[in-house]
């Protein structure tokens, strides 16, 4: 299994953004999370209350941002690349 390319949190909210690939093109899926606890066991759902919907907004704007500046990055590096294998 691959790792995610990066994890943003706010509070038990967290965002995993994985990194795909196909061909020449690279894209980037969001998967989002809260935790929460049985006894002494942390456990994850997708769903969400009222409480933490302006805290996921946020931390989607955050993902967004996070991806589009790696999306800029990784246009750079094969354009590089490309340049370098003239």
């Amino acid at each position: 299994m691959t790792s995610p390319a990066h994890k943003l949190r706010i509070g038990t909210l967290q965002a995993t953004i994985w990194r795909n690939s196909g061909g020449n093109n690279t894209w980037y899926s969001v998967q989002l999370a809260r935790g929460y606890k049985v006894e002494e066991a942390w456990r994850e759902t997708d769903n969400l209350g009222f409480d933490d919907l302006l805290a996921a907004a946020k931390l989607l704007d955050k993902a967004h941002d996070w991806i589009g500046h790696q999306l800029d990055a990784d246009r750079k590096g094969r354009k590089q690349a490309e340049q370098a294998a003239k």
